[in-house]
């Protein structure tokens, strides 16, 4: 969690136990990228699939600035989810490396907007890598440098 509302830190908290099925206290933190909000981390482990739960669950609220990873495994691409209030949401896969995969459909689709002068490729590619995200979190994510990640393991 990049940044919340402290009035929010509850409900996230809430929200995150929902999914998991355990328990959540989180260490939040003040984030100094936009007074008067809120971080924490989270590390957790958890069935194929939990990372979009947990997207799902946050993305509702406007304030939020998230970020949902889950690694690659041998039954999963992995999946990153960026939220930011002005974007709203990201959804990549990624593979072994954390590279994300873009499907070759959504290649063809921004290759045509840009044939037909609809777009800028250039632009267009940098949407389909989350760039808009990226530059937008990157000041929350450096100001979390330091911040205390609790691990919490999903008992199946």
């Amino acid at each position: 969690m990049h940044s919340a509302p402290r009035a929010l830190c509850p409900h996230v908290e809430w929200a995150v136990a929902g999914v998991l099925g355990a328990r959540v206290s989180l260490d939040w933190i003040r984030q100094p990228a936009s007074p008067g909000t809120w971080r924490a981390e989270l590390s957790w482990h958890g069935d194929s699939g939990t990372a979009s739960k947990l997207a799902s669950a946050l993305r509702g609220w406007h304030l939020l600035r998230f970020e949902v990873t889950a690694e690659p495994s041998a039954n999963a691409e992995g999946e990153r989810y960026s939220s930011t209030p002005e974007l709203g949401i990201f959804h990549a896969v990624t593979g072994l490396h954390g590279d994300i995969l873009i499907p070759e459909d959504r290649l063809r689709a921004a290759l045509a907007r840009a044939r037909r002068g609809e777009a800028d490729l250039e632009a267009e590619v940098a949407k389909l890598l989350g760039k808009p995200w990226d530059d937008e979190l990157e000041p929350f994510r450096y100001a979390g440098e330091g911040a205390p990640v609790r691990w919490l393991h999903q008992v199946v």
